[in-house]
């Protein structure tokens, strides 16, 4: 065992470090202006519902949030399984394989739509159960249910977004989703204030917006000799039978992204019962809307580790795979650097960029050392988590952010925040203690992963068709 550890933790070459770091950054840049771009469709949004008024702009937010809960991650989960099957079958040269995968991602996902779009029809009334203002629910309904349409066309997008970054084919995604974001701006505009139609048309630009993307991927994909040999599967030959291995990584993988999601959705809705609640929920609102916004960078250096990774333990390079866990980190703890130094150096003036109220800026000067260890702990386990969902280790994964959010994070949030009156403060450092024992726990298994053994059990199950179940085991 210790063998293995001193093998894990021992650095590769200098060549093979340069030459990983290299490929780590040109796919991890261009997925930064992916992610951004397509999560300002839905600011681009939500910033002109704030043109309408107070309620609308309430009714949004909470819309938004609940649908990010209860739809939207649990989509974002179950398509990151493609970065494990995908992955490895392209570093496998099994190309056949990614579009079986990708079409049987597609279904599940469409499938899931539905008991999804069934909960949004009713969100008005689940939030007025749950002890919401009533008026704000039920604004928050009305957008909800004009914000259906999109959750399709996101199902599809989040499947062909992996299934092409898995083949390093990133720049296709950069330059639709950039298109998308200049399609959405306009339309918005046009619908909300020109139209008429206000926050619902707000709302249902977003799914124009994805499905926009989606028509120009599907183009690209239909048309570009670099998907000839991948875009082709036969439904009942192919699709059917990925189904099921697809959903044994599906399950694991929507586990682990949701519990981490939801957390920092929890602590902003404790943030509401504690004293002062408009400064508490305001402050914390802000930290994490610059947790969220800096998230892209190391989230994205965390998807060109996936991809990295997947290809080289399907390829049969164990070594290589190791190499880019290096590289990998090494970028995003010199990014991590950089952005603490810059935030430590703004924090007596950062709360203005957000308000003019000097209570919201001290005590967002206050927490902004906390806030940066928050950025320090993502910038380590967005990347690691990113090693996992290549490694195809999601199950692993899911039992530590459990733990680390649910039996650490959270109690100690309450405790600090509730018993000890450390207020928002309290809230913040219980989640920080749950990222550093996520990045912790993200740290032993990657530092004992057998490398060698992970490419073994990955070419098994693409060559010698080794069912997800004792690939499951062989992992345990």
């Amino acid at each position: 065992m210790e063998e293995a550890l001193l093998r894990a933790a021992a650095a590769p070459t200098r060549e093979l470090f340069v030459e990983e770091l290299k490929k780590v950054s040109y796919i991890a840049a261009p997925m930064v202006v992916v992610t951004v771009s397509q999560s300002l469709s839905r600011v681009a949004s939500m910033m002109m519902v704030g043109h309408l008024g107070e309620l609308p702009l309430s009714g949004a937010a909470v819309a938004t949030s609940f649908a990010n809960v209860t739809g939207l991650s649990i989509l974002f989960g179950m398509a990151s399984a493609l970065e494990t099957l995908c992955g490895q079958a392209f570093g496998a040269k099994q190309y056949e394989k990614i579009g079986a995968y990708t079409y049987a991602s597609i279904v599940c996902l469409l499938f899931v739509c539905l008991p999804i779009s069934l909960v949004w029809i009713f969100m008005d009334k689940l939030l007025i159960l749950m002890g919401q203002d009533s008026s704000i629910s039920i604004e928050a309904g009305k957008y909800a249910v004009w914000l259906i349409p999109a959750l399709f066309p996101y199902a599809i997008l989040q499947s062909l977004i992996r299934y092409l970054q898995t083949q390093s084919l990133i720049f296709p995604m950069l330059w639709s989703s950039v298109a998308a974001l200049a399609f959405h701006v306009p339309v918005c505009w046009a619908l909300v204030f020109k139209a008429g139609f206000g926050a619902a048309g707000a709302a249902f630009t977003i799914g124009l917006s994805y499905s926009f993307n989606v028509v120009l991927l599907v183009v690209y994909i239909k048309y570009s000799s670099n998907c000839k040999s991948t875009n082709y599967a036969s439904f009942s030959k192919d699709i059917v039978p990925s189904l099921r291995e697809f959903s044994c990584f599906a399950v694991p993988s929507t586990v682990m992204v949701c519990l981490e999601w939801w957390t920092c959705e929890i602590v902003v809705l404790l943030s509401g019962f504690l004293p002062n609640p408009q400064l508490e929920t305001s402050v914390l609102s802000i930290c994490l809307l610059v947790a969220s916004l800096h998230y892209f960078i190391p989230y994205s250096i965390g998807a060109a580790a996936s991809t990295r990774v997947s290809n080289e333990l399907g390829a049969g390079c164990p070594e290589r795979a190791r190499a880019t866990v290096w590289a990998a980190n090494t970028l995003s703890i010199t990014e991590a650097i950089l952005a603490c130094t810059i935030l430590l150096s703004c924090r007596s003036f950062l709360g203005y960029a957000f308000s003019y109220e000097k209570e919201v800026v001290d005590y967002m000067g206050a927490i902004t050392p906390f806030l940066c260890l928050l950025i320090a702990m993502d910038c380590i386990q967005a990347v690691l988590s990113g090693v996992a969902r290549g490694s195809g280790w999601q199950h692993v994964g899911a039992y530590v952010n459990l733990g680390a959010y649910y039996v650490v994070g959270l109690p100690t949030a309450l405790v600090l925040g509730f018993v000890l009156h450390l207020r928002g403060t309290g809230l913040w450092v219980g989640l920080n203690m749950g990222s550093i024992v996520q990045s912790i726990l993200l740290s032993v298994v990657t530092c004992s992963t057998n490398w060698t053994k992970q490419a073994t059990i990955a070419r098994q199950r693409l060559f010698d068709g080794a069912g997800s179940a004792d690939l499951r085991k062989e992992l345990a």
